[in-house]
């Protein structure tokens, strides 16, 4: 097969489109895609050596992607390569335009997707271009300043691009990219997050196993410790989740999980977020960070199999453990997540076993035999998911992902998962109670529909249940339930697509050679025509009831409601397949039983009529001689009887029989045009009576049946879907039609019967069009020239003709020719359009009457439009046909995009994702083949731009600025679809539309001015005329928007066009992004270019490009550069001129303003008028003004900055020559020198200038970068303080407004206004705005602003305040380059300035002071900024001005400390000693903030790997000191009160009191760092513990006092943390050591927060088998406390740790609690009715009652099914029925409860029981009588 390709190709293709070997005309297609790919070749080649981007190289790039789309990856490997390395370099030109640059790299990813096609060797791509690319836009410096607009696309193409590239990057790449990365992370810093997610998009996964060593054992143990070791959920896990789940799954087997796995699977755990225990609090960091589902799911699925089996063993204990939360009475936020779990797990292992069993071998590593999936394994998988499916079918959220999760279960073991499902669907069906019930079975079983019906070695019995499934499947065809019908319809059309419906009862006795089941089908197979008769019925029925005199006589509507339309589809479509399916004996029954109904009644047309006339199509579609032969003689006689009566043609209403007569004919001729034509004369007839009737009902009906007659004759298309090629009427000795249930189709036999047009029916169809159209055509001219007076009503009579011909006959009709439209732009390379062959020669002899009616429909468009421009409707009818004439050549776009829709969810429903490899059933394959032919008749690709086309859209644009807004939207719409596929057109129409806006023109009207904006604004779909991505329509179109402000037909009072502009504004500042500048081309592709020109097979018809040719195109590329400029210039200077213009409305002025925003570039410098209007707007009336001016002077001054030299430095010599040691982290010897230390600060302008400042936080913290490169010293860098004269003149221009001390003031004043009371932050706009000004200007303005600052730091107001604020930020941030003297000085002036404001401070303020200063702190060395933090060290709590301002100053001062991070360990150390005696604060708001403080303190103390234990402090050692201060709480055991003393009450405390005041600061801090933190300092908490359980409160109450909330809370979170087996023992120790405390409130509380404890660290306590047994021996033994409260929550807890499979209940547990419960109580003393009652229980009573409640834990513990040993403990429980209380309450409340739980499926539950149970049971669970 291959040769013979290669052969008439001359290479092989890469890869195909299998289904273009399948069309009619599929022998031309070769010679076709050569032809194109040699053009395709050669002009992109060309393109590029004569450096021509635009419109050469993105005009051939569309070409390349089109090619691909029509006929995949045809081409040789050698082109493959070529065009991916062009591409490549083209993608990473560093000035490429970002549109360019996204279209590029889409095709890149196409040339890329198929990564099977080519291997390592034969592609080698470079990474760092890459990397340079994604940094540059992805993390861009000048963004935010508005330099640069990217469009929100581009994140996307761009990860995208990097996944393709991936796999091809060289084998060495692993290493550069770790050593480039590595030094990012520092988990304190923003950059850990980007260091990680640059590892998990670029880290290279796929290699060669000998490579391995190279690859991804380079950093797996080195992250994978590190992910270990992170406890609290930053927001880079999940992204290390990723990269972990695709290094599983590229390389299964080379790597072994099982250490791990007990850790990875309790993080699954917990990353559920699931909701446990009594009282838990959720910590909201978990639910934005969890990982993604999709990516757990990969991982788990590659790490199943192998020999240990250990992750099997935890799946399935994971899926025990959460099998109650899909049980459909329990719903919460969490359930979205875990069906997805549900839905993708079993898709996931499916793709898995058909890479390692059926895929074809490829160069990508294969799974190891090792670690393949044995049949065991499948097996076990599907056992451990078969519990949560089915309880997930019936869940709040639909059955859909349960349908999916079985479909592809039972694609690996049908025996499984079918009966269960069957088990659930047959009572379903019976039911009549529970519809929901049957719609979720029925949804499922169509997803097992495939595996049921090929039965096959596993599961042999399972054909046998499609006909009783279908029988009863029937009665769900209802008219009262819509859902129900709906989903009937697709269950009975999925399982009749895959049978076909024959008898086969007589092979019984003409064959001996069918086994069992296939004898029992056989017999079945007899009730097939039965099945079919009652559906017809059934469907009768249906109609019966919609008709429209039934549902709505009273009301005017006669469409058909949204409903019925949809049961409509599902009627005909199911009925066709049916029809399909069917032998012809059945087939015959049904005909006549459908035509008898058909004509036996009169069916109004509108809603029943529609559905009857489209069964009868299914017949006829079927077996069209059959059928035919019955319906066309029959309507005929009955149209022709009717219609011999003359009146008929005159009257408005037609007589009922005639219509439905006609509906049903337009409807059958819908069928093979072959079959049709002997009926042509019959037909002809009808036509010629009918059209002209006067009844618009009427001739609509007769234009349909011209429409479809035409139709049926002139298009190509297959004219059967049957499951087997060549249908089912063979003699039953050679077939047996049983064989073929759920056959899928095969694409090398499909033998598709296509319909291709024959001599004769052209004929036909020209016959029609010249006896039907012509004389039409003719009036209507007549009528346009005046010489021929016609009605309205006839006009729009012929014009309905017209149309439906264009309809019926447009893919014969050849396109319109005419003169190529030039002169729009000029290109060195051709820029022609590609013609593909749809099957269809043109016969060019014959009249074209596209052309024809082009002309005349242009005649009759002027004519109406001058004498009768009411006239709306024949202007619709006219637009509709203008666009068949430029579109339409025999299907249309929407329709094609929902069939291409539609088929891919059958697809997906029925599709085989095992086996693979296209095995789709028969019809979907053909319906595929159809698709590709369409495709190939709507790909219009580069049309040329003709004067005809011309001329009709110049109509459309006359129509879209017409009188009627209805004319105009439709008009519209053509005219923007048409925008779109012809060539440059939009630079030819752009002028026309900007006429109409134009000021000086005075004959405008305000409908035209309306439509040109529409028609500026476009669609939502198409383009926007208003921001194409080009110069030149750039220059001409905003002006004139601004402009229109001034136009005569604008009128601001009309609020539609006030909307207009602003969507209009909207829209350009959504869709406007950065426009190159720069069209230059690398030399590096201009060499690949030269080569695809020389590659042969098949060559290019262009050689290579003359040399004259490549000057050329050099010099065209600087001029287009230099063209580029000036016009952005012109386009500044015009939109200033138009601002300048006095008389222009305040709206537009702002729309300038904002256009002129988005100018401003970083590649460009903005002109210096731009620069002066922009300082001038800063004092602009209009807030909206200043803050866009804010932004565009920040912009600018980032435009003016200075470049500072860096040089390279070696950390290993500031040491003096040491050489660095090992990997480590954090504080080690070498990077010592960058701490802060006061000892050693720069003193001196000379020290100043020899210290190393580094000002990043992260660098030296994890790894030295390759090069450290730091600012050269200061006589290096550019001068600092420049005279007037030596500016720039943009400079110049900011100097003279800043040093005008009105202008400031003027600034200041604006500035300090409040713009939304109360809503107002910290800005970082205006931040830039001073920063820039200080960073460029040095210290020029200070003495300008200095005294405002002053007097605004005075005022306490909180606007005045965040203005002073932002200054300062700014002016810290600003001096970075300031040399030391000036540095001094500022200091000297700021210090008291900050003092001021901190003793100031307000309750409004305090917020952005802390923004201030950790903006000033953010990327700056901390030695620069000593004079800051000593300042603020001084006293941060002194009492001075009462507690807010302490917690205020230790607001300011935590947040500098916090952006310092590790740098400042000598700062924390002197702030921790300050505040450890001032822990005992009285102030609730100053220990909240101490708290944080703590927690930022100790966060440097981390226990990541590698890392040395830190310089900063350590938790630890604070911990033991605190709890020595706790000791005389933990001593006592009296209830801790919280004392509240008397503030004047001086006296000494006493130690207690101290040490209750520092417990809630204590608390304090544990919370805040609860969520903060990255790993939990268990040793420290697990000594809090005793304190925190005497405190916590038991019920729910906010009554209770601050602190026991926050004890409570604290245990909350504790209990959720992370802990490691090694930490395990410690925590249950100090956890049984409380049990036996004898406060039962901290026993009570010891439950709870074992509960939520178990639960989040499941599996590694599952791995530890003592720690389970001590969990064990706990519970029980708290089973047995003397406390009711406790008993019960112990019983809780053991039912709850039952029910996550942590416990199991075996014999000995069970033992336990019977003898337990059989204790004997002491009898009973006759009591004096008076006498106080004994209120202790005996030992006695608590023993038995914790037997009972043992039992009772037991049962409650499978809430939805009932284990073998349950009926038994029911039993045991019952008899204790009587016993004195608290007994009695239990056993009440736990039958109750199973009564509850268990009603739902009682009917499946009573068969576990035995008869004498079930009388007990029934006497237990009906309620006592009162009176008893």
């Amino acid at each position: 097969m291959k040769k013979d390709v290669s052969e008439a190709l001359g290479f092989v293709p890469q890869k195909e489109i299998v289904y273009n070997k399948l069309l009619p005309y599929a022998d031309k297609l070769d010679e076709e895609s050569n032809e194109i790919l040699a053009q395709i070749k050669g002009n992109l080649a060309r393109a590029v050596q004569v450096r021509e981007l635009w419109p050469g190289v993105l005009f051939w790039t569309r070409k390349l992607s089109t090619y691909i789309r029509l006929y995949g990856r045809k081409f040789s490997k050698d082109d493959h390569v070529l065009f991916i390395k062009l591409l490549y370099e083209l993608v990473t030109i560093p000035t490429l335009e970002i549109g360019i640059m996204q279209g590029f790299a889409r095709l890149l990813v196409a040339l890329l997707k198929k990564k099977e096609l080519l291997s390592q060797d034969d592609l080698e791509l470079p990474w760092r271009p890459l990397y340079e690319l994604y940094e540059r836009i992805l993390y861009s410096k000048t963004e935010h300043l508005g330099l640069n607009w990217f469009p929100n696309s581009v994140e996307g193409v761009l990860k995208m691009l990097v996944k393709s590239c991936r796999p091809y990057f060289p084998v060495t790449s692993t290493q550069e990219m770790l050593e480039e990365w590595r030094p990012l992370l520092c988990p304190f810093d923003l950059t850990m997050q980007k260091g990680i997610s640059y590892f998990e998009l670029f880290l290279p996964t796929i290699l060669h196993p000998e490579q391995h060593h190279q690859g991804f054992k380079l950093w797996f143990e080195e992250l994978m410790e590190l992910w270990v070791s992170v406890q609290n959920l930053p927001a880079w896990e999940g992204t290390l989740v990723n990269l972990f789940a695709r290094l599983a799954n590229d390389n299964i087997g080379y790597i072994d999980w099982d250490p791990y796995i007990p850790k990875i699977f309790t993080r699954f755990l917990r990353s559920l977020n699931l909701p446990v225990g009594t009282s838990q609090v959720l910590v909201p960091r978990y639910l934005t960070n969890a990982y993604d589902i999709g990516h757990v799911v990969l991982w788990i699925s590659s790490m199943l199999g192998g020999p240990s089996k250990q992750a099997q063993k935890q799946l399935s204990s994971l899926f025990k453990s959460i099998t109650t939360f899909f049980h459909p009475s329990n719903n919460g936020r969490w359930l979205m997540k875990l069906m997805k779990l549900l839905q993708r797990l079993p898709a996931s292992v499916v793709r898995r076993l058909h890479r390692e069993r059926y895929q074809k071998a490829t160069w990508l590593p294969a799974v190891l035999d090792s670690h393949r999936m044995t049949e065991q394994d499948i097996t076990e998988f599907v056992e451990s998911m078969m519990q949560p499916v089915l309880l997930a079918m019936f869940s709040k959220t639909g059955s859909l992902d349960a349908a999916q999760a079985l479909q592809n279960l039972a694609l690996m073991r049908p025996e499984l998962v079918i009966p269960p499902v069957l088990e659930r669907t047959y009572p379903a069906m019976e039911t009549l109670t529970e519809p929901h019930q049957l719609t979720a079975t029925l949804s499922c079983m169509i997803g097992v529909a495939r595996s049921l019906v090929r039965g096959g070695r596993q599961f042999p019995e399972g054909p046998t249940h499609m006909l009783p499934l279908l029988m009863r499947a029937l009665p769900g065809v209802d008219p009262n339930d819509f859902s129900k019908c709906m989903i009937t319809f697709q269950f009975i059309a999925t399982f009749t697509t895959l049978v076909p419906l024959v008898d086969c009862s007589s092979a019984l006795h003409e064959r001996d050679d069918l086994t069992e089941v296939e004898q029992e089908l056989c017999s079945a197979s007899a009730e097939f025509e039965d099945f079919v008769l009652q559906f017809i019925d059934r469907c009768f029925a249906l109609i019966d009831s919609s008709t429209l005199e039934h549902t709505r006589e009273e009301m005017e509507v006669e469409k058909m409601t949204h409903l019925e339309s949809l049961v409509e589809l599902g009627l005909s479509s199911t009925f066709s397949t049916i029809l399909t399916q069917c032998s012809m004996d059945i087939f015959k029954v049904a005909l006549e039983k459908v035509f008898n109904f058909a004509t036996a009644n009169i069916f109004e047309t509108h809603v029943a009529g529609r559905m009857v006339a489209d069964m009868c199509r299914a017949t006829a579609k079927c077996h069209p001689a059959e059928s035919l032969k019955v319906f066309v003689p029959h309507c005929c006689s009955v149209i022709t009887h009717i219609t011999a009566n003359e009146e008929i043609l005159t009257e408005e209403e037609l007589d009922k029989d005639l219509l439905w007569n006609l509906q049903l004919l337009s409807e059958v001729s819908r069928v093979d045009g072959e079959k049709l034509l002997p009926y042509g004369a019959q037909l002809v007839e009808v036509l010629q009576q009918t059209l002209h009737v006067q009844c618009k009902q009427g001739y609509s009906l007769a234009c349909n049946l011209l429409h479809h007659v035409l139709r049926s004759t002139a298009l190509t298309y297959p004219t059967e879907y049957c499951s087997v090629p060549g249908g089912f009427q063979r003699p039953l000795q050679e077939y047996l039609p049983i064989k073929d249930w759920g056959r899928h189709g095969d694409l090398r036999n499909l033998q598709v019967q296509w319909h291709v047009p024959s001599a004769e029916e052209m004929e036909f169809v020209f016959y029609l069009l010249d006896l039907l159209l012509k004389p039409e055509l003719l009036r209507l001219q007549r009528h346009a020239r005046g010489e021929e007076d016609m009605s309205r009503d006839d006009v729009l009579q012929s014009l309905a003709i017209v149309q439906h011909c264009l309809l019926g006959a447009g893919s014969m009709l050849p396109p319109l020719e005419g003169q190529r439209v030039t002169g729009l732009v000029s290109s060195m390379v051709s820029l022609e359009e590609t013609k593909l062959y749809v099957g269809m020669e043109y016969d060019r002899s014959r009249e074209n009457y596209r052309e024809t009616v082009c002309t005349v429909m242009r005649e009759l468009l002027h004519y109406i439009l001058e004498h009768s421009e009411d006239d709306t409707k024949s202007l619709f009818s006219i637009i509709k046909i203008i666009s068949d004439l430029l579109h339409f050549k025999g299907s249309h776009k929407p329709e094609f995009d929902s069939r291409w829709k539609s088929f891919n969810l059958v697809k997906k429903s029925m599709e085989n994702r095992l086996h693979g490899r296209k095995q789709h059933i028969r019809a979907l394959l053909i319906d595929r083949v159809m698709l590709q032919h369409e495709l190939r008749k709507l790909t219009v690709e580069g049309c040329e731009y003709k004067s005809v086309h011309q001329d009709l859209l110049s109509d459309l644009l006359q129509l879209s600025t017409s009188t009627y807004s209805q004319v105009r939207t439709k008009a519209q719409s053509v005219f923007f679809a048409a925008l779109g596929s012809y060539n440059f057109c939009c630079r030819d129409l752009l002028p026309r539309v900007l006429a109409f806006l134009e000021p000086d023109r005075t004959d405008v009207t305000l409908q035209q001015f309306k439509g040109a904006l529409y028609c500026l604004l476009g669609n939502h779909t198409g383009l926007c005329l208003a921001c194409l991505h080009d110069w030149d329509c750039v220059v001409q179109t905003w002006p004139v928007i601004v402009r229109a402000g001034l136009s005569p037909a604008m009128c601001l009072e009309k609020p539609s066009i006030v909307r207009l502009f602003d969507d209009l504004a909207d829209k350009v500042h959504r869709q406007y992004e950065t426009i190159g500048l720069d069209f230059s081309i690398s030399d590096s592709a201009l060499s690949l270019a030269a080569l695809i020109l020389q590659s042969c097979s098949p060559a290019s018809s262009l050689g290579l490009p003359s040399a004259e040719d490549l000057e050329l195109g050099l010099q065209r590329q600087q001029a287009k550069n230099l063209d580029s400029q000036q016009k952005y210039e012109r386009l500044v200077n015009e939109l200033l001129d138009c601002l300048s213009d006095s008389d222009l409305p305040w709206k537009f002025e702002h729309m300038a303003i904002g256009f002129l925003s988005m100018l401003l570039r970083d590649d460009h410098p903005l002109p210096v008028p731009a620069v002066r209007f922009f300082i001038e707007s800063l004092n602009h009336d209009s807030l909206t003004v200043r803050k866009v001016a804010i932004l565009a002077v920040a912009g600018i001054l980032k435009q003016l900055k200075r470049p500072h030299k860096k040089v390279p430095v070696d950390p290993a010599e500031i040491l003096g020559g040491r050489e660095a040691e090992g990997e480590a982290a954090q504080d080690r010897p070498d990077n010592w020198w960058l701490l802060y230390d006061s000892s050693s600060l720069p003193k001196t302008q000379q020290e100043w200038d020899s210290f190393h400042f580094v000002e990043k936080t992260h660098v030296g913290y994890y790894s030295w970068p390759r090069k450290l490169m730091l600012y050269a010293p200061s006589q290096e860098q550019p001068k600092q303080y420049v005279s007037r004269e030596e500016m720039s003149e943009r400079e110049q221009v900011i100097y003279d407004y800043f040093s005008e001390p009105e202008f400031v003031d003027q600034l200041i004043e604006f500035l300090c206004l409040e713009d939304r009371k109360g809503k107002d932050r910290f800005s970082p706009r205006r931040f830039c705005l001073f920063k820039g000004l200080f960073r460029n200007f040095g210290d020029i303005f200070l003495p300008v602003f200095l005294p405002h600052m002053e007097s605004l730091v005075a005022d306490s107001h909180e606007s005045t305040q965040r203005c002073v604020a932002e200054i300062m930020a700014g002016l810290i941030r600003g001096s970075k380059h300031w040399s030391y003297n000036k540095v001094v000085e500022l200091w000297e002036t700021l210090c008291p300035m900050i003092r001021t404001a901190l003793s100031n401070i307000t309750v409004e303020t305090y917020a952005d002071w802390g923004t201030c200063i950790a903006t000033a702190c953010e990327s700056r060395d901390p030695r620069k900024l000593h004079w800051l933090f000593e300042m603020l060290m001084e006293s941060p709590v002194n009492g001075e001005g009462g507690s807010f301002v302490d917690a205020c100053r230790l607001y300011v001062l935590q947040g500098g400390l916090a952006q310092q991070e590790w740098r400042v360990p000598e700062l924390l150390h002197r702030l921790l000693e300050y505040l450890e005696p001032k822990l005992t604060q009285v102030y609730k708001n100053v220990r909240e903030r101490i708290g944080s403080v703590l927690t930022y303190i100790f966060m440097i103390d981390v226990t990541l790997p590698f890392t040395r234990p830190t310089t900063s402090p350590r938790i630890w050692e604070f911990t033991e000191r605190v709890l020595g201060r706790l000791k005389p709480l933990m001593e006592g055991d009296e209830e801790i009160q919280n004392h509240v003393l008397e503030e004047n009450a001086m006296e000494e405390e006493d130690e207690r009191t101290q040490a209750i005041k520092l417990l809630k600061t204590v608390l304090k801090w544990q919370m805040a760092s609860a969520g903060r933190s990255f790993s939990t300092a268990v040793r420290g908490q697990v000594q809090l513990l005793p304190l925190l359980f005497k405190i916590a409160p038991v019920e729910n109450d906010d009554s209770y006092d601050e602190m026991k909330r926050d004890a409570k809370a604290c245990l909350s979170l504790m209990s959720q943390g992370l802990l490691y087996p090694e930490q395990i023992p410690h925590v249950l120790l100090a956890l049984q050591e409380i049990a036996g405390s004898s406060s039962w409130h901290a026993r009570y509380t010891v439950l709870t927060f074992l509960q939520i404890m178990v639960f989040y660290n499941l599996f590694t306590f599952l791995s530890d088998e003592q720690s389970v047994q001590a969990v064990r021996e706990l519970v029980l033994t708290l089973l047995e406390d003397e406390q009711l409260e406790v008993r019960e929550m112990a019983a809780t807890t053991l039912s709850g740790f039952l029910q996550c499979n942590f416990l199991s209940i075996d014999d000995t547990m069970q033992v336990h609690f019977e003898t337990l419960s059989k204790t004997c109580l002491p009898k009973r003393k006759k009591k004096n009715r008076g006498s106080v009652v004994d209120t202790i229980p005996s030992t006695d009573l608590v023993r038995r009652h914790a037997g009972v409640l043992g039992v009772s834990a037991c049962i409650l513990s499978s809430p939805y099914d009932v284990p073998s040993w349950m009926p038994q403990l029911l039993m045991n429980l019952s008899a204790h029925l009587n016993d004195t209380q608290p007994i009695e309450m239990t056993v009440k409340k736990t039958l109750s409860d199973f009564r509850r739980t268990h009603h739902d499926n009682w009917q499946e539950h009573k068969q576990q029981f035995t008869d004498d149970q079930l009388l007990v049971l029934t006497d237990l669970l009906v309620s006592p009588c009162y009176y008893a």
